[in-house]
C-alpha cells in the first residue's frame, strides 16, 4: 500500500507499525472464533462430548449465552473504567491472557466431560468478547473519521487470515492423527493448544506497538465508570442514530452469531459433512470473508457506511434462502461463501459506524455498549436456533430459515438511521 494513501487514512502522529499492531489483534483472536466457535470444537462438543444428545446443540448455545450475558453486564462498565483511567491497553492484556488460558484448558475436554467444557467455553468466550470490545475502542484514535471504514476493513481482513492459519495448522494436526496412533476425535484437544499458542504469539505486536493515547482522569474514582454510564444513558436520545445502530446491530448480529457458532453443526447435521469437509469449508469461507472485509471497507468510505451495511444485510437474507433450499453440497458451498462475503463486510461496517458516531474520549465506553448489543444478539440468535432444533427434534433447515428474520428486522431498523445527523452531534 502506498505510503501516501496510508498516511491520509491515519490521524496525525499515528505510526504505520501501530496500525499493524492493532490489526494483529484481529489476526490473533480470529483463530479462537474460527477453531473453537465455528469449525472444530462446537461440532466436537455436540457429537462427542455431549454424545449427540437431543439437548446437545441447545447446551452449546446456552453455554455461549451465559458468557455473553456476562459481557453484557460488565462490558460497558469495564469500558467506561478503561476510558476514565486510560487503561484500555492494560485491560486488553488481562482479557487476552484469560482467553488464552481458557482455550488451552479446553484441551482437557473429552467424551462426557460436559461440565468441564461448559466452564472453559464460558471463561474463554467471555474473555475473547471483552478483548474484542477493548481492541475496537482504539480505532477512532488511529483512523481519520473519513477513513474509519477502510482501516476497520484492514483489521478484519487480516484477522480472517489469522483464522485461516489457526485452522490450517489444526487441519494438519487432525489429518495426521492416525500416523501418530491416534484418532481425529482425540486430536481435537491438540487443536485447542494450537489455537491458544497462536493467539498468544500473534497478539505480541499489539502490546509492543499499540499506544494508549488517552489521558487518565485524575479525579476518577471507583464509582466514576458508573457515573459516566449514567450520564450516557441519561442523554441517550441525543445519540439517537447511534442507539438505532445498537438496535440494528442486535438484530443482524443475532443472525451473524448463529452462522458463526453453528455453521459446522449445520454442515454436519443438515448436509452430512464430515470433520475434514467442514474444516475445508471454513478455510475457504475465511478467504471470502477477508475479501469482503477489505473491499467493503473502501465501499463504506465512498458510499457511506449505512448504504454499505444495507447491501450486506440484503446479501445475508439471500444467503439464508440459498442455505435453506440447498440439497447438494455444491449449492451449500455457494451459500457458505456468500455468508463469508457478508460476514467480513457487515462486521467491519458495524465497527466503523460505532467509531464514526461515538463521542471523542468515550470510545471504550460506547464500544462496551456495542458489545452489550452484539452479545445480546449472540444470546438471542444461537439460543433461538438451538431451541428450534430441540423442539423440532433436529430440524436444522427450519432453524436456519428462521434466522433470516433477524436480518429482515435489522434492515427495517437501519432505514431510520441518518449517518450525517449522527456524526454532526459528535464533531
Amino acid at each position: 500500500m502506498p505510503e501516501g494513501a496510508l498516511r491520509s487514512a491515519l490521524n496525525p502522529g499515528v505510526a504505520r507499525r501501530e496500525v499493524f499492531g492493532w490489526a494483529m489483534y484481529d489476526f490473533a483472536n480470529s483463530g479462537y472464533t474460527t477453531v473453537v466457535l465455528t469449525a472444530v470444537f462446537n461440532a466436537y462438543f455436540v457429537r462427542v462430548i455431549a454424545g449427540n444428545a437431543p439437548w446437545a446443540t441447545f447446551a452449546w448455545t446456552a453455554a455461549l449465552s451465559v458468557s455473553f450475558a456476562m459481557v453484557m453486564l460488565l462490558g460497558p462498565v469495564v469500558g467506561a473504567w478503561a476510558d476514565a483511567h486510560a487503561a484500555k491497553k492494560r485491560t486488553l492484556f488481562v482479557f487476552t491472557v484469560l482467553c488464552v488460558l481458557g482455550t488451552g484448558m479446553l484441551a482437557g475436554a473429552g467424551p462426557g466431560t460436559v461440565a468441564w467444557a461448559v466452564v472453559f467455553v464460558i471463561i474463554s468466550n467471555f474473555a475473547y468478547a471483552m478483548g474484542e470490545n477493548l481492541g475496537a475502542a482504539f480505532l477512532p484514535e488511529l483512523a481519520r473519521p473519513e477513513a474509519l471504514g477502510k482501516v476497520s476493513g484492514w483489521g478484519w481482513s487480516l484477522g480472517y487470515f489469522g483464522g485461516i492459519l489457526a485452522l490450517g495448522i489444526s487441519l494438519a494436526w487432525v489429518m495426521t492423527a492416525e500416523k501418530r496412533g491416534s484418532t481425529s476425535g482425540d486430536a481435537v484437544g491438540g487443536t485447542m493448544l494450537i489455537t491458544a499458542a497462536i493467539f498468544a504469539l500473534a497478539a505480541v505486536p499489539t502490546f509492543v506497538f499499540l499506544k494508549e493515547r488517552a489521558q487518565p482522569d485524575t479525579t476518577a474514582r471507583a464509582s466514576t465508570a458508573f457515573a459516566r454510564l449514567g450520564e450516557t444513558f441519561a442523554h441517550a436520545r441525543q445519540y439517537r442514530d447511534l442507539m438505532l445502530i445498537f438496535v440494528c446491530g442486535t438484530c443482524y448480529q443475532a443472525g451473524v452469531a448463529t452462522v458463526i457458532t453453528l455453521a459446522a453443526i449445520y454442515a454436519e447435521q443438515a448436509m452430512g459433512f464430515k470433520t475434514f469437509d467442514t474444516i475445508m469449508l471454513v478455510l475457504i469461507v475465511n478467504v471470502t470473508a477477508a475479501i469482503g472485509a477489505f473491499v467493503f471497507g473502501y465501499v463504506q468510505d465512498r458510499t457511506g457506511k449505512v448504504p454499505a451495511l444495507r447491501l450486506t444485510l440484503v446479501g445475508w437474507i439471500a444467503m439464508v434462502v440459498v442455505a435453506y433450499l440447498s440439497e447438494t453440497r455444491e449449492t451449500f458451498w455457494i451459500a457458505a461463501n456468500l455468508a463469508g462475503l457478508c460476514l467480513g463486510s457487515s462486521q467491519s461496517a458495524g465497527r466503523a459506524l460505532v467509531a464514526y458516531l461515538a463521542p471523542a474520549g468515550r470510545s471504550a465506553e460506547f464500544f462496551g455498549m456495542w458489545g452489550f448489543a452484539t452479545r445480546l444478539a449472540a444470546i438471542l440468535g444461537p439460543l433461538t436456533y438451538g431451541a428450534i432444533t430441540w423442539i423440532t427434534v433436529g430440524n436444522h433447515r427450519l432453524a436456519m430459515l428462521l434466522t433470516g428474520i433477524f436480518f429482515i428486522v435489522a434492515l427495517a431498523v437501519l432505514a431510520f438511521v441518518d449517518e450525517k445527523r449522527g456524526r454532526a452531534l459528535v464533531e
